[in-house]
C-alpha cells in the first residue's frame, strides 16, 4: 500500500501537471522547510494549502517509509486538481495536478498547462515561507 506513496512524473499526456520528479515533463524544484519549521512542517503544509487554495481537502496524512506523505483535493479550473507532497527531513517533494484532461474540438491537444499548478504552488510556499530553489539560484 504505502510503495505507491511517492511523487511520481506527470504523465506526458495531462499538460496540467508539475512534480519534483525528474523524470517529469513539467519539473520543478522540491522546497525546502527551514530549521524553524522542521518539526512542525507537515501541520504547516497542510494549514497553508487549505487557507490558500479553493475548497481545499486534505485526503490523506500518512506516515511511509519515503517520508510523510500528503493528499489534498482543490478546485482546479475543469474539475478538481490532486496535489501530493512527500515530506522527508528538511525536504518537501509535491505533484500538482488537474484530475480532467479537457480537450476542446477540434484540437486534439489537451488544454491547460503548468503554469497555473505552478501558481497555486507558489501560493502555498509563500504562505509558508519556506525556501524553493530556482534555476536562478544555481547560477
Amino acid at each position: 500500500m504505502s510503495d505507491d506513496r511517492k511523487i511520481r512524473p506527470c504523465p506526458s499526456t495531462n499538460p496540467g501537471c508539475v512534480s519534483t520528479n525528474a523524470k517529469s515533463s513539467s519539473f520543478a524544484f522540491p522546497w525546502v522547510v527551514p530549521e524553524t519549521s522542521k518539526d512542525n512542517a507537515v501541520q504547516e503544509l497542510q494549514e497553508a494549502i487549505l487557507k490558500t487554495q479553493k475548497n481545499a481537502k486534505i485526503e490523506v496524512v500518512e506516515d511511509t517509509p519515503n517520508g510523510k506523505y500528503i493528499q489534498a483535493e482543490v478546485d482546479g479550473g475543469f474539475g478538481p486538481d490532486v496535489l501530493e507532497f512527500l515530506v522527508k527531513g528538511d525536504v518537501v517533494t509535491y505533484r500538482s495536478m488537474a484530475m480532467k484532461v479537457t480537450y476542446i474540438y477540434p484540437f486534439t491537444t489537451a488544454i491547460g498547462d503548468s503554469k497555473g499548478q505552478l501558481e497555486r504552488l507558489k501560493k502555498i510556499v509563500d504562505q509558508l515561507g519556506w525556501y524553493v530553489p530556482s534555476f536562478d539560484s544555481m547560477e
